[in-house]
């Protein structure tokens, strides 16, 4: 056996291709031969020697002598070989190629493109021609509901194969064996070909577990392959030995006992099985009727009955199958354990599931009735399972992020099976499509196993640990529309400095977590998204293979603003004015939402002032002074504007505070009863980033808008002339566009004519296109796909190299510090080395 070749460009993967050997010494020497002369600049070669006997090692060593010869005292089968090939490689990238194969130029350099290029791409397929390359091999996958895997467009000539086809790279279920690439380190994860199969279908349920796990299988037109088809097979089979039929009829049921959803299985499986008796009485042409009596009531015969080979393939493959029962078992509970993909969200990898692969007139039948008994076409269709988790009080009277959770819950239910989970003890909701439901801490494990995808909000995911360890894998969503920490430094100034400090300390760690953990993320506007891209840089989870899988970042964090009904609102009750008392001719100014300490209604209230003293049916309406949420604290802003409203006297006359919250389902009422909206805040931080949920309420109402410049809506309000904005803390500049929004009629009404559209924009199914389009394809992030590791490294230093290293680093810091700088760090390095042997002891 040869070592391991000289490393070449460091930048350059090393690529280990197996090629595996059993009685085919001729086919083999020339593959190898053909891989001496590939243009790949670094490429290993390891030949598996299966037991075959005879000269083969001998011929093969004499014929390639650089070639890394490894032999198995056993028969291993093609998945058995192609493993031993894989532990004894050094490559980041493994290329599996059968002995009777030869690779084109660009074979194997067009597929380490790919995988460079898309770190989420964890195999690629060759495409694979005759030997002639006129006929089709390998160009698609496909899968049938029963297990089979299959290659559409094989055995006829590429020419009649639509170039779309065949000429465009796309994502695919598997490879075929014949030739693909696998990144080394995932194919360990997977534990490589699962040796069970002995050969046949290895490649489809490697493929399968791969996409099952969110890594993507893709085809490489650019890469491609000649093959002869069953060179090896034809040593040990004939085509009516069964040997070979055995083997598809047992390691399909294999596959999709292993692979499928439990939901799938129980309805595939039985059908499967009962498909593969009839597959096999069909292509042995037996008379089904013969031991029946309605058919026949003759003197009883107990001779032996003639059975082909192909007719007792199906029936061992069925007995074998249940012989290896309690080991599939373990591998099924890991397989479903570690998927973060559906088995809808495969359907469209499958190509045709219901293909019923044999042309055989009994067969088919037998193929139509069981998909209808069995229902099996509905089977493949199942929705996802996605949990909304929030920290928000579910009730009547909701506050911005449960009626955010419960929005984000009702468009996904359209297509998915959804629950609304809050940790708040208040979960009294109203009527839903959907099920929603209270839990505490130790309540959402349940939930949490349940899902095949989590939307999660605020602090829930400290609540939710085993979404950091038993379900890591699970595809985690975190909406992050609302910037906590940030809130927090307005929210806690009247709190002790040292309490104040470890809070923000606590909210940003909370964050962090998410940030580390998330697949994909939310946010309420373009200046949130520079804020959150900012952290996740931070925090390094910006890394390389994340950028590299998209150096957009719209995949990893997509803008979702706060969304409003596509309903026009209209009255089902009682409004402000009936409430609190106001006739039809006051001109009401409605703040639409809660007082907390970001806001400035103090300058709203003087401002309301300078306005009564020449229009004195102004009136300023607040929504609601209590929030929902027992756990959010009250804010001392809310007495301050009571106190100053007290002491102008204008409460109860321009100045009115509705003390209860209003009802989310009630909310349209208010704002049909008033002329204006109004939002005003301070200048800080929390308005740049700030997105005001409730000022889409008065887009949703048509209500002209007056807000303080600063924040994302500010920008909209000025780009679309929605309204006015004023600088902060100017009374007099406030109290103007007061009056012309309540009193000058033209300007409202073009306010208003413009709104519409805008509001458009704005409904909660096209603000949440982003996560309905993820929900429909939900993968892991690139960097936290299992088994993902570097594909280069720059080779370590030689004691030549250190020597230098070492050499010039004392000359630097010789020349930036003298010797006290060399000391400082001679000493720092000391205790990094000391530190890293403990660890290691």
């Amino acid at each position: 056996m040869h070592g391991p070749p000289a490393r070449h460009d460091p930048a350059v993967p090393l690529v280990s291709v197996v090629v595996v050997n059993y009685r085919g010494a001729d086919d083999t020497i020339a593959c190898l031969r053909a891989l001496a002369e590939h243009d790949y600049p670094n490429l290993e070669v390891i030949c598996v020697d299966n037991a075959s006997g005879g000269d083969d090692v001998a011929r093969i060593r004499d014929a390639v002598p650089g070639v890394r010869l490894v032999t198995s005292e056993t028969n291993r089968g093609f998945a058995g070989g192609c493993n031993l090939g894989a532990r004894e490689a050094n490559g980041t990238v493994l290329a599996l190629l059968n002995n009777d194969a030869r690779p084109a130029p660009g074979w194997a350099g067009n597929a380490v493109a790919t995988l460079r290029a898309e770190p989420a791409v964890g195999a690629v397929a060759s495409k694979v021609l005759d030997w002639d390359g006129t006929g089709t091999d390998f160009v698609d996958a496909g899968l049938t509901w029963f297990g089979m895997g299959y290659k559409p467009r094989a055995g006829g000539p590429i020419a009649d194969v639509p170039r779309a086809e065949h000429e465009v790279a796309k994502d695919v279920l598997f490879a075929t064996g014949s030739a693909m690439f696998v990144r080394a380190s995932v194919f360990a994860e997977l534990g490589g070909f699962d040796e069970r199969f002995f050969m046949f279908y290895e490649d489809v349920d490697l493929g399968w577990r791969l996409n099952l796990r969110g890594w993507r299988v893709r085809y490489v037109p650019e890469s491609l392959t000649y093959h002869r088809h069953h060179a090896t097979m034809s040593e040990v089979d004939s085509p009516d030995g069964g040997r070979e039929t055995f083997l598809l009829e047992r390691n399909a049921l294999a596959a999709l006992y292993k692979n499928a959803s439990t939901e799938t299985l129980s309805a595939a499986l039985p059908a499967a099985l009962a498909l593969t008796v009839r597959r096999a009485t069909a292509r042995g042409e037996l008379d089904p009727t013969q031991l029946d009596l309605e058919h026949g009531t003759g003197p009883a015969d107990t001779a032996p009955v003639p059975v082909p080979r192909s007719t007792l393939a199906g029936v061992l493959a069925i007995d074998q199958f249940v012989e290896q029962l309690p080991s599939l078992a373990q591998s099924r509970a890991a397989e479903q354990a570690a998927r973060v993909r559906t088995d809808a969200d495969l359907l469209p990898l499958l190509r045709n599931a219901l293909e019923p692969a044999y042309p055989l007139p009994r067969y088919l039948t037998a193929h139509d009735i069981l998909v209808e008994a069995f229902g099996i076409e509905q089977a493949f269709g199942t929705r996802r399972k996605v949990l909304v988790l929030t920290g928000d009080a579910i009730t009547e009277r909701m506050a911005g992020p449960a009626i955010r959770a419960w929005n984000i819950a009702e468009v996904l239910s359209g297509e998915h099976d959804v629950r609304l989970v809050t940790v708040n003890p208040l979960a009294e909701p109203p009527p839903a499509p959907f099920p929603v439901s209270a839990a505490r801490r130790r309540d959402l494990s349940e939930p949490v196993a349940w899902a095949d995808v989590v939307i999660l909000q605020g602090h829930v995911l400290e609540m939710a640990p085993a979404l950091q360890s038993e379900y890591a894998h699970k595809i985690v969503v975190c909406d992050l529309y609302d910037p906590m920490h940030l809130e927090l430094l307005e929210q806690t100034k009247d709190v002790p400095d040292d309490r104040r400090a470890a809070d923000l300390d606590g909210v940003t760690r909370v964050l962090d977590a998410q940030l580390q953990r998330g697949d994909f993320f939310l946010c309420a506007s373009e200046r949130q998204r520079h804020l959150w891209l900012g952290h996740l840089a931070a925090t390094g989870r910006l890394t390389p293979r994340l950028y590299d899988a998209d150096p957009t970042t719209q995949s990893l964090l997509s803008v979702v603003p706060f969304g409003l009904s596509a309903r026009p609102p209209q009255r089902t009750g009682a409004g402000l004015r009936a409430s609190l008392g106001l006739s039809e001719s006051d001109r009401v100014v409605l703040w639409a939402g809660g007082v907390y300490s970001w806001f400035d209604p103090l300058t709203l209230v003087r401002a309301v002032e300078r306005l009564s003293d020449r229009r004195g049916d102004a009136r300023l309406v607040f929504l609601g002074m209590k929030h929902p949420n027992p756990e959010v604290t009250e804010m001392d802003i809310g007495a301050q504007t009571m106190r100053l409203s007290d002491s102008l006297g204008l409460t109860g006359k321009h100045v009115f505070f509705n003390q209860e919250w209003v009802a989310y389902d009630d909310r349209q009422n208010w704002l049909l009863d008033a002329d204006c909206g109004v939002t005003t805040h301070f200048e800080h931080i929390e308005t740049t980033f700030a997105f005001r949920t409730r000022v889409l309420d008065y887009l949703w109402a048509g209500l002209p808008i007056i807000t303080t410049d600063g924040d994302a809506f500010a920008d909209l309000v000025r780009r679309e002339r929605l309204g006015i904005v004023v600088p902060a803390e100017d009374t007099e500049a406030l109290a103007d566009a007061l009056e012309k929004c309540l009193y000058d009629t033209d300007f409202a009404d073009g306010c208003r004519e413009r709104m519409a559209a805008v509001a458009e924009r704005y409904t909660w199914q096209n603000v949440l296109d982003p996560l309905v389009r993820f929900v429909r394809d939900p993968r892991p992030a690139a960097d936290r796909l299992a088994g993902a590791a570097d594909l280069t490294s720059e080779p370590p230093l030689n004691r030549v190299q250190k020597l230098r290293r070492d050499v010039a680093l004392v000359k630097e810091y010789l020349s930036d510090g003298g010797p006290g700088e060399l000391t400082r760090r001679a000493a720092g390095r000391v205790r990094k080395i000391v530190r890293t042997r403990l660890r290691r002891g």
